[in-house]
């Protein structure tokens, strides 16, 4: 199978880029919420942390410090979840700032399109308007070689001095 031409690569790329505009807004958004959760997880096991530290150490330490042992360990998880959710929102945000600048490449493109099918639609009626004024000037110059042998026919004389 042969590589498809740049014009159908760049018709592809176009498509996938109106594909993934139409759903940047929402992207956005599902990013935003992520972040958004998973900074609200890291707050509440920061709470729960220091509810922790200010009970104190009453007799079940070992169970106390399990406990903020494990706190500490979904503290750390819940970190990494929202450094995740900060980059993948920064790429979504950086995607909505360069899909301007693509979409207005992209309009620049089908622009340059119409007016190329434009102007070639212009240059074959030109064609078409110069050939048919060649083929009425060859008919003209024929019919004008022509006239002259129907004037020196005698019969075309008759015919013409009896209209």
């Amino acid at each position: 199978s042969r590589p498809p031409t740049p014009q159908a690569a760049f018709a592809h790329l176009a498509l996938a880029f109106r594909c993934d505009v139409f759903t940047l807004r929402q992207r956005v958004q599902v990013e935003k919420r992520a972040r958004d959760a998973a900074e609200e997880n890291i707050q509440e096991e920061l709470g729960q942390c220091r509810a922790a530290l200010e009970v104190g150490w009453a007799p079940p330490a070992k169970e106390r410090l399990e406990h903020l042992q494990h706190g500490l360990a979904v503290l750390a998880a819940a970190v990494e979840r929202a450094t995740s959710a900060a980059e993948k929102l920064g790429a979504v945000h950086q995607e909505a700032r360069m899909s301007r600048a693509a979409e207005v490449m992209v309009q620049h493109v089908e622009n340059l399109k119409r007016h190329h099918m434009r102007e070639h639609a212009e240059l074959e009626e030109m064609k078409r308007l110069i050939q048919q004024n060649s083929r009425n000037r060859q008919l003209a110059e024929t019919q004008d070689d022509a006239e002259p042998r129907l004037r020196s026919h005698p019969l075309t004389r008759t015919f013409q001095q009896v209209t």
